[in-house]
C-alpha cells in the first residue's frame, strides 16, 4: 500500500506580514492509519452574574429522567451533553464575624473559582482556571484567555472599601494577582492572530486601515497549503479561514458603526452595539482559539457581579442588579427569568458552534469540558448555596450527559473543581475547601 498523506506538524502556522495564523487539527497532522484524535484537554468557563431565578432554573426530577426547566430550555438540543448539578455550595465565601453583610457581590465573585474566602484588600486564592493554565498552557501559545463583555475601568475600592477586582474578574494567577478580562474583540483577535507589538490604539487603527484584513498577508501561504492537502483537510481549512474572515469582518463593521452611530462618545472601537452581537462575536473568537489550539483554558464573563446592564431588546428595560433584589415580587422574578433564559440562549449559541466545528472523529464539543453558572443562587439574599451549575461537553469521552444530579446540602463546589481538573489531566490532593471528589458517573 502507498501512503500519500502529507505529514503536517501539529504546531504548523501560516505566517505573513503582521499576522501569524495557527491551523486547526487536520487529518494530515495525524499519523497514517491513526483512527483517534490525540487527547487534548480543554476547559471553558462561562459566567452569568447576579444569580438566577432558581424556581425557573431547577429541573424537575433527577437522573436521566429529569424534565428540563424553562430557563434551561434553550439547552435542550444538547441534552446528551448536559450535566445539571444541584447542591453545589460556596459557603466559604460567606461573611465572617466582623465583616457584616457588606460587599456580598465582591465576596461572591472572589470566591467563585478560588473556593478561598476573599479578604477586603484584594487577596483570595489561585483560581482553578489558572491552576489548569500552569499545566495545560505549556502546550499552547497562550496559557489562558480571560474574556468578558464589560470594561475594567473601575479599579481600586468598591463597596465598603472592598477591592473592585472581585467583581470584574474570576481569574487569579496568585492570591494577590487578579487577571483583567479583555472585552474588545479586535484586541482578542490580534492577540490570537496578529503580530503587532504596539498597544497604541492609533497605531492599531492605522494598520487596520492600511491592511484590509490580517489574513490578506497569509492568503498566498494558505492557498499553497490548501492545494497540497487532501479533500477533507481542504474543506476543513477553508471553513476555518472563512470563519476567521467572518469574525474580522464583523469586528470591522462594529468599529465603523461605533464611530458613525455615537460620534460624541469616547467609546472603544470594535464593540458591537448589543449584548447579543457582542457575546456571539466573543464566543466565535473562543471557538477559533480552541480550534487552532492556541489555548486550552478560557473564562468568559457575560457580565460582572452586580451588573447593571438592561435588556430592552428582550423587553426588559430594567437594570439586572436592581431586578435581582426582587423581594419576592412576581413581576421582577418574571423579568429575571427572562434575563436568565437570554443568557442561557446565548450560551447555547456557543455549544452549537462547538458542536458544528469538526475535529478528528467528532466535534470540539465532544473534546471539551464547559462549565456554565453563577457565583450565587438567589440574588435577593446573595446566597452562595445551591448554585446554578451546568457542565457541558463530552470531556474527551469522560463526561456522561443527559442527567440532573442532586448532591447533599453543603457539598463544596471545590469538590466539582477537583473532579473537573482530574478530567482534564491535572490532579490535586485538595483545592480550596474541598472535602473530596464528586461521582459524576462518567
Amino acid at each position: 500500500m502507498i501512503i500519500t498523506r502529507r505529514a503536517i506538524p501539529r504546531r504548523a502556522v501560516l505566517r505573513g506580514i503582521g499576522a501569524t495564523v495557527a491551523l486547526p487539527l487536520l487529518d494530515g497532522m495525524l499519523p497514517a492509519f491513526a483512527s483517534q484524535l490525540p487527547s487534548v484537554n480543554r476547559l471553558s468557563i462561562v459566567f452569568s452574574p447576579n444569580g438566577m431565578n432558581m424556581a425557573t432554573w431547577t429541573p424537575t426530577g433527577e437522573g436521566a429522567t429529569f424534565q428540563i426547566s424553562p430557563t434551561l430550555k434553550p439547552l435542550a438540543p444538547f441534552r446528551d451533553r448536559l450535566l445539571i448539578l444541584s447542591g453545589m455550595d460556596n459557603s466559604i465565601g460567606d461573611a465572617r464575624p466582623g465583616e457584616g453583610e457588606s460587599a456580598p457581590h465582591e465576596r461572591a465573585g472572589g470566591v467563585f473559582l478560588t473556593s478561598v474566602h476573599p479578604e477586603r484588600e484584594g487577596r483570595a486564592g489561585t483560581s482553578m482556571d489558572q491552576v489548569l493554565a500552569r499545566e495545560l498552557g505549556r502546550e499552547t501559545q497562550l496559557a489562558s484567555l480571560e474574556l468578558g463583555l464589560h470594561a475594567n475601568e473601575i479599579v481600586g475600592q468598591c463597596e465598603k472599601g472592598w477591592s473592585c477586582a472581585y467583581m470584574n474578574t474570576l481569574s487569579w494567577r496568585t492570591p494577590t494577582t487578579p487577571l483583567p478580562v479583555e472585552y474588545r474583540p479586535r484586541a482578542v483577535f490580534e492577540r490570537l492572530f496578529g503580530d503587532s507589538d504596539s498597544t497604541d490604539p492609533a497605531v492599531r487603527r492605522s494598520r487596520i486601515q492600511k491592511d484590509r484584513s490580517l489574513l490578506d498577508s497569509v492568503t498566498e501561504a494558505a492557498t499553497r497549503l490548501i492545494r497540497s492537502v487532501g479533500t477533507a483537510d481542504r474543506a476543513r481549512l477553508t471553513e476555518y479561514l472563512d470563519g476567521m474572515r467572518d469574525v474580522e469582518r464583523r469586528i470591522q463593521r462594529a468599529e465603523e458603526q461605533s464611530v458613525r452611530e455615537i460620534p460624541a462618545v469616547d467609546r472603544p472601537a470594535g464593540i458591537p452595539a448589543t449584548f447579543d452581537e457582542h457575546a456571539k462575536l466573543m464566543f466565535d473568537l473562543q471557538v477559533l482559539a480552541l480550534q487552532a489550539d492556541l489555548t486550552r483554558v478560557i473564562t468568559f464573563m457575560l457580565g460582572p457581579e452586580q451588573s447593571n446592564r438592561a435588556y430592552p431588546e428582550i423587553g426588559v428595560p430594567d437594570v439586572h442588579h436592581g431586578l435581582s433584589h426582587h423581594q419576592g415580587d412576581a413581576e421582577k422574578l418574571s423579568k429575571i427569568a427572562q434575563i436568565d433564559a437570554h443568557h442561557t440562549k446565548t450560551f447555547a449559541y456557543y455549544l452549537e458552534k462547538l458542536q458544528t466545528t469538526r475535529e478528528g472523529d467528532g466535534s470540539l464539543l465532544d473534546h471539551a469540558t464547559i462549565l456554565f453558572g453563577c457565583s450565587m443562587s438567589d440574588g435577593n439574599d446573595h446566597l452562595l448555596q445551591n448554585l446554578p451549575i451546568v457542565v457541558a461537553g463530552g470531556g474527551n469521552g469522560r463526561l456522561k450527559g443527559s442527567r440532573h444530579l442532586r448532591f447533599a446540602k453543603g457539598t463544596p463546589i471545590s469538590n466539582l473543581y477537583l473532579t473537573l481538573m482530574d478530567m482534564v489531566g491535572v490532579r490535586l490532593d485538595r483545592f480550596g475547601d474541598s472535602t473530596g471528589r464528586l461521582d459524576l458517573g462518567a
